[in-house]
Order: C-alpha cells, then sequence, then structure tokens
C-alpha cells in the first residue's frame, strides 16, 4: 500500500494486523459507541464496532532520501508486557525487501517517539548482541523523548525496550537528537505533538504543492476523531493529548491534506460539529 505526495512516495509495510481486541488501549471504544460512527465502517471497523488497527512502518522515499518512520516491534525482544509480543519471528525484514526496501538502503529512521511498537526494528540480535538493523541510517529521535526515557529507563515497562531497541543505537554513534519542531529536509519537518509521551512528535510532509500528515500516535484510531476525550491507557498525560489532538486535527480539518496514523491507513480529516471525523481513501 503506498501513497504520492508531490514528489515523495510513501510506503505503508505492515508487521501485524488486529481486529478487536483493543479494550486495552482505547477503554472506552466498545462495540456500541463504535456502530454510532458508521463513517468508521468497513475501513476502520467491522460491522460488529470491532476496531481494525496495524502495527507498521512507513518508508518515505523523498528525492534525495529513503526513510523509514517508526519500526514496529522487532523479532526476539523479550520483557514486553503483550505476552505476544515477545519472542516473535516474523517476516518483516523480507516484507521490505519484498517491497524494494532492503535494510541497507534506507538512510535515515525517524522514531515519532519511543514506545515498544514503534522501535522494536531498529536493532537485530546478532551473536548475542543487539545491533542497528539499518546499518547505513541513522536514527533521528527526539531530544526530549530521548532525554525522558533515558532518565526513566529503570522503570520495568521501559527497561527492556530502552536497553534492547533504543541504547544500542545511541552506543553505536548512530542516533540523532533533534528538537521536536525540527526541519530534516526540504520535505520533511517535525510537529511536537506531546500527550501520548513526553516528546511525542508528527512528521509533516510537504512536496510540490500538497502535503501529508504522520500522526504517530496522537490518536491509535480514528474514533478518537470523533471522540477528542477518549485517551489510550498508553497516554502518559491523558490531558495533553486531548488537547494536542485538538490542536493538530483543528489545523489540518478540511485541506487536502493526506493523514496516515501510526496504527490505521490514509484519509482525509474532516470537520464534523465540535469534532471530526475521517474519510478513508479508496
Amino acid at each position: 500500500m503506498h501513497w504520492n505526495v508531490g514528489k515523495v512516495k510513501i510506503t505503508k509495510i505492515v508487521e501485524l494486523e488486529t481486529i478487536g481486541s483493543t479494550r486495552f488501549i482505547l477503554p472506552l471504544a466498545g462495540n456500541e459507541e463504535i456502530r454510532k460512527l458508521p463513517w468508521l465502517i468497513p475501513h476502520f471497523a467491522t460491522e460488529e464496532g470491532r476496531l481494525k488497527m496495524s502495527i507498521h512502518a512507513l518508508v518515505v522515499e523523498t528525492p534525495s532520501r529513503r526513510i523509514v518512520v517508526d519500526t514496529g516491534l522487532g523479532n526476539d525482544k523479550e520483557g514486553r508486557n503483550v505476552p505476544t509480543w515477545n519472542n516473535r519471528n516474523g517476516p518483516f525484514l523480507e516484507t521490505m525487501r519484498e517491497a524494494g526496501f532492503a535494510p541497507e538502503t534506507i538512510d535515515t529512521v525517524l522514531c515519532t517517539h519511543l514506545h515498544v511498537d514503534h522501535v522494536g526494528w531498529n536493532t537485530t540480535l546478532a551473536g548475542g548482541k543487539w545491533v542497528p538493523t539499518f546499518v547505513n541510517a541513522r536514527y533521528v529521535f527526539g531530544r526530549g523523548e530521548y532525554e525522558h526515557w533515558r532518565d526513566h529507563s529503570h522503570e520495568p515497562s521501559q527497561a527492556a525496550v530502552f536497553s534492547d531497541s533504543v541504547k544500542p543505537i545511541v552506543d553505536a554513534g548512530k542516533a540523532d537528537l533533534v528538537a521536536s519542531d525540527a526541519r530534516l529536509g526540504d520535505e520533511i519537518t517535525v510537529i511536537p505533538t506531546p500527550g501520548h509521551s513526553p516528546g511525542h512528535m508528527s512528521i509533516l510532509i510537504e512536496s510540490a504543492g500538497e502535503t501529508a500528515l504522520l500522526t504517530g500516535d496522537v490518536a491509535h484510531h480514528p474514533c478518537q476523531m470523533a471522540h477528542l476525550g477518549w485517551s489510550s491507557t498508553a497516554d502518559s498525560d491523558p490531558v495533553q493529548s486531548v488537547v494536542t489532538r485538538r490542536e493538530l486535527f483543528s489545523r489540518f480539518a478540511d485541506t487536502p491534506t493526506l493523514v496516515i496514523g501510526g496504527h490505521y491507513n490514509a484519509g482525509h480529516l474532516k470537520r464534523d460539529g465540535d469534532a471530526f471525523k475521517f474519510i478513508a481513501l479508496g
């Protein structure tokens, strides 16, 4: 699945897809509530009101760069809170190669934030040691995000993730720490969108008069566009996450901007009363 934005091409590489079983992330998104939002069906929910979500990476090809935005769960990782996320042996890298994106051809890895399902393929296990997966890439982390998790790396929920998927990148000298409003090239700018995590960033792509927004986890699912107050259980600051959703969606609603989520497919934001709805492509 891919989309063109001016001279930029964005390709979605899926690691894992789920239907339902998401109440632990969005506890207010019950089936009955979802069925009250018919625009979610069939692209983002089933007829029964079960949420459709994915864990994926986005490959962004500009005229001069080949960037991976977020890297999913990874293989062989341990210490994850979700049992099925441990000791995975999935074909993600083979899927990338088949799509034409061999890991050695990636020059930049850009993480919207440093949660478990966005950094896993930063590293792979080789000879009992975690090493950078994308050997020719610089890894771009938000400075505030990195410093927060570095300083809280002893916490049980983050210790394993930081030690196997973030720290090895820094130790290898491959990390670039940037401000949360940095410009990363002619086409790429990051936007500070805190709330889900302290230094969360979204990605704005501008090329040849066209724009795209990669939201990361500002919203885990489009139902949060209709219900801005439905914060995720994974949000570090649920109050700030609501403010961020309203501000970000207000900025891009009713514009031609292509919006792609960290866990859902592309569409366009539309105002809907005091909130928003999301119109899927195709």
